[in-house]
């Protein structure tokens, strides 16, 4: 049987916990085959981001293209994009390729900066969204493609992902962890309905790369199939619990000093545990 193909198109995260790195070990842990189209290269540990390099936006272009010509691809998440031009360039290829694009806009840290300016922004509002099948932003980046404030409760939410809905086509995932809570709760908005993904909140400081991982395993349960899913709620229902154990193991991890990464490989470490 011939291997179901995911695709990532983002930065890299030397220290492992998000950006290519996370997405290759969760395609990996889903049984999808990796791919992998870099964006930008950046100086990073678990204490924060030192340097960003830009990958030039027609090299982004050739890598897709020389990928795409030669491998059936069966599903694509993009991450982080790092400028205008790198956004438009992804919009244009993946927007004519057939395979189901979800697209996790990377625009807002969990500490609220702001990490794309406001015409990148706008690219992957206008341009990017539009062509994808699943957007998955977090309360902060709902209300910057939104141009509204943050979504305060679950009802918010529910509002602000119709809303995005409505205004692009394209089904949201709408993260709900910024609210707190003793639940973390997800709305996901689709053309046949409206859905809340919850899970118990854990209490762990190892939760870099969620966004990332999250994203990246939707992208990797689609890849089973032959098309874009009448409904994603499978999909997210599993790569949501997929996360809920990345999560609950990632504190035997002990990697760097900083915000800790998630245990992608938690399956297959407790097997060895157990056998």
């Amino acid at each position: 049987m011939s291997a179901r193909v995911a695709l990532t198109v983002a930065g890299s995260d030397p220290s492992g916990g998000a950006g290519i790195q996370a997405d290759l070990k969760t395609f990996a842990a889903l049984g999808a085959y990796g791919t992998a189209v870099l964006t930008a290269l950046t100086a990073q540990s678990t204490r924060g981001v030192a340097g960003v390099h830009v990958v030039p936006a027609e090299f982004v272009r050739e890598q897709l293209q020389v990928l795409l010509d030669d491998v059936a691809v069966h599903a694509v998440k993009t991450g982080m994009l790092a400028d205008t031009a790198v956004t438009r360039v992804v919009a244009q290829v993946l927007g004519a390729h057939p395979a189901p694009l979800v697209v996790d806009p990377v625009m807002v840290a969990t500490s609220g900066d702001r990490l794309l300016d406001a015409s990148a922004v706008a690219a992957v509002r206008d341009e990017l969204v539009p062509v994808a099948d699943l957007v998955t932003p977090n309360v902060p980046e709902a209300a910057v493609l939104l141009g509204a404030e943050p979504a305060r409760d679950a009802g918010e939410v529910v509002a602000q992902a119709e809303e995005l809905l409505r205004r692009t086509g394209t089904a949201v995932l709408l993260k709900g962890g910024h609210l707190g809570g003793p639940e973390s709760v997800d709305v996901l908005a689709e053309p046949g309905g409206t859905h809340r993904i919850t899970r118990p909140r854990l209490g762990t400081g190892s939760a870099h790369g969620t966004g990332c991982t999250l994203s990246s395993a939707i992208a990797a349960v689609a890849a089973r199939g032959d098309g874009v899913p009448v409904s994603w709620l499978p999909a997210v229902e599993e790569a949501r619990d997929y996360l809920q154990g990345a999560l609950a193991a990632a504190g035997d991890l002990r990697v760097g000093s900083g915000a800790a990464p998630l245990d992608h490989s938690f399956a297959q470490r407790t097997h060895r545990r157990t056998t």
